[in-house]
């Protein structure tokens, strides 16, 4: 397509970013410019196994629609990244059934384990582990560790939630629909001494920086997932 010379960067720019606006699963001139890379192209789950396997489950997760869908009681368990990340940005767009539970887990105690830490993802009001455990365990929290910060919006159960996690170096954070909810420290007194408290105090090696694949939950409920994208930073 020939641009007009009128046309100024800025306003090609605009442009762009209008024709790519409403395209779920794909990447922007910017964002490829950026570094980013798609975890999930919206037509396959190229890229993805079975914790502790090396192919995809055969039941549970289906991609539907540019959806990658975990049909609630479907089974199939946890699903991995076949790579390996250290520090990256990671973004994701996800939706919760129905007193759903679900979870983004990062920084696995052992790649071939469903221990880490975990983005919580919950339908707040009506699951039992947000109800009766409060904050720590409600969605953006790291859960079991961190609370998510009261003002976070999460968004009604059913509808499309933008979330964003960032791990550079030992710092760490978790952002809901553009907002952040939590930052810590990997090896902070503070953060040795919630893991001390927690339920993972006895998991070896829980809380150390190490290389991992980053984990998608299979809690039994209904989860979607759409538009995971992410960037490796230094």
């Amino acid at each position: 397509m020939k641009i007009p010379r009128h046309i100024t960067s800025l306003t090609l720019a605009l442009i762009t970013s209008c024709l790519y606006a409403g395209e779920s699963n794909t990447l922007t001139p910017s964002e490829k410019a950026d570094g980013w890379k798609l975890l999930f192209n919206g037509k396959s789950t190229e890229g993805w196994v079975a914790l502790g396997k090396d192919a995809f489950p055969e039941k549970g997760w289906t991609v539907q629609d540019g959806v990658l869908h975990h049909e609630k009681g479907g089974g199939g368990g946890d699903i991995v990244t076949s790579k390996y990340y250290t520090n990256f940005e990671l973004t994701f767009e996800w939706k919760i059934g129905e007193a759903g539970n679900s979870g983004v887990k990062y920084n696995l105690a052992d790649p071939n384990k469903n221990v880490g830490f975990e983005y919580q993802m919950l339908d707040d009001a009506k699951h039992p582990d947000g109800v009766k455990n409060g904050t720590l365990h409600q969605t953006a929290s790291l859960y079991d560790l961190v609370e998510p910060s009261s003002d976070r919006k999460v968004n009604p159960v059913g509808d499309w939630n933008q979330s964003r996690l960032l791990v550079q170096g030992n710092h760490v954070e978790h952002w809901i629909n553009n907002a952040k909810s939590v930052a810590f420290e990997i090896g902070s007194p503070d953060m040795t001494t919630r893991i001390a408290g927690s339920k993972y105090k006895k998991v070896a090696g829980f809380g150390e920086k190490k290389a991992s694949p980053i984990l998608l939950q299979d809690h039994g409920d209904s989860v979607d997932f759409r538009n995971v994208k992410i960037r490796e930073l230094p």
